[in-house]
């Protein structure tokens, strides 16, 4: 018997998510679904190279090799392939060492309503307007913008960094900018910063990975390079950071490395940083990071309305 889903970090992934079906779904877009279908059967035995998402969800699985007995990460394949379109990615997924075991082939029916069966706390596509929909309905989750980055095998530690408005947080506080600039949103939140901001798309992933942190320090291992870092990487800047800080506090989270950019081009820090996944409201900071970096949009709130 598998161990229950409710109690894992569960990520939904489409099948362009995980690995580059970039050919097959121009295929898809110029000569329709059946034609997509023969050249997946054709190919089966082709291995797709990774996509995008991949680092970071070969990263995340690893940790269950690391702490066994919990085994806190699950990943779902959700995927609008039909299910014989889909024993290609199966196929590939033992290949690259994989471990996931579950997959929804739908036949073109959105994928992301059963992130609620299998209790996920993030989806991950590539299909911009999907997202869209799924966030509108409050789900958690985001776009995935197409990266180059090369992966790195000995390189295993994961390392996730966040936005914190709109993303961790919900979009209070960006409210106050887009009404009265800099000098309201200071004031707001200097004013508010012992009231913590509410939780956004991505509070509920990040206190799983916070979870998975306190095993990981439990077991005191005497290893300087950790197998989770989490870094907040936003534009906020002095004075506004104590609302920030105070809100992490409440939720009983502690992050690796905080970057209070002011302004700084996100970008220059993710270059050095390396994580292995971005997430962020604001395309702007995204799509220039994602030239090096693998890039997530979360479209909630005031910024993408």
């Amino acid at each position: 018997m598998a161990y229950p889903i409710e109690n894992k970090l569960v990520v939904g992934i489409t099948s362009t998510a995980l690995f580059d079906f970039s050919l097959e779904h121009q295929i898809y877009e110029q000569e329709g679904v059946e034609a997509f279908q023969r050249y997946q059967e054709a190919n089966r035995t082709k291995l797709p190279e990774p996509g995008a998402a991949f680092p970071f969800i070969k990263r995340l699985l690893n940790l269950n090799r690391l702490f066994p007995e919990e085994s806190p990460v699950e990943v779902v394949i959700l995927s609008r392939n039909d299910p014989q379109a889909g024993l290609r990615m199966m196929d590939a997924v033992p290949h690259y060492g994989l471990d996931i075991t579950r997959a929804f082939f739908l036949s073109g029916a959105d994928p992301y309503p059963y992130m609620k069966a299998v209790n996920a706390c993030l989806y991950l596509s590539t299909n911009k307007e999907e997202v869209r929909s799924a966030v509108a309905e409050g789900h958690p989750a985001g776009f995935v913008l197409p990266c180059a980055a090369s992966d790195d095998d000995l390189d295993t530690q994961l390392r996730i960094a966040f936005d914190f408005d709109g993303v961790l947080v919900d979009d209070e506080a960006e409210s106050q900018y887009a009404d009265g600039g800099l000098p309201l949103f200071h004031h707001y939140e200097t004013t508010n910063k012992d009231r913590p901001l509410k939780g956004g798309p991505l509070m509920p992933l990040l206190q799983k990975i916070s979870n998975i942190q306190k095993i990981e320090k439990s077991r005191s291992i005497n290893d300087p390079l950790k197998a989770v870092r989490v870094s907040i990487v936003t534009a906020r800047n002095a004075p506004a950071h104590d609302r920030m800080m105070n809100t992490l506090k409440h939720e009983g989270i502690e992050v690796d490395e905080l970057f209070l950019t002011g302004g700084i081009e996100k970008k220059n820090i993710l270059d050095v940083l390396k994580p292995q996944i971005f997430f962020d409201d604001q395309l702007g900071h995204l799509e220039p990071a994602a030239e090096n970096t693998p890039c997530v949009h979360i479209p909630f709130g005031i910024r993408n309305q």
